[in-house]
């Protein structure tokens, strides 16, 4: 069907950056919505960005100013370029996509494995 497929986590110190990657693959006629998720131990899945097929975005207020939401929508590709990284957004970062996979599908929603981001005092 269709794969998400998440790069770009890590560990970095509290100040520095990191750009996360998701593409989606398989039967995908077009991507609708896509966004950024994060689940940190004990809490619930928030939702950090979105952006629409036409490059409209929202942003969570915690993130506002040092995050950044893009994506690429000939290679199915979503980005959170993160800046000024602090360690409550220490959180494994889901990616969502809304995928439809014919012309005249409803879009479904898919989520990738997630990838692990720590931010160091």
């Amino acid at each position: 069907q269709v794969q998400l497929v998440e790069s770009g986590g890590g560990l970095v110190q509290a100040g520095g950056s990191l750009r996360l990657s998701c593409t989606a693959s398989g039967r995908i006629y077009s991507v609708n919505g896509m966004a950024w998720y994060r689940q940190a131990p004990g809490n619930q899945r928030e939702l950090v960005a979105g952006i629409t097929d036409g490059g409209n975005t929202n942003y969570a207020d915690s993130v506002k100013g040092r995050f950044t939401i893009s994506r690429d929508n000939a290679k199915n590709t979503v980005y959170l370029q993160m800046n000024s990284l602090k360690p409550e957004d220490t959180a494994v970062y889901y990616c969502n996509a809304e995928v439809r996979s014919r012309i005249f599908s409803v879009g479904d929603p898919y989520w990738g494995q997630g990838t692990q981001v720590t931010v160091s005092e």
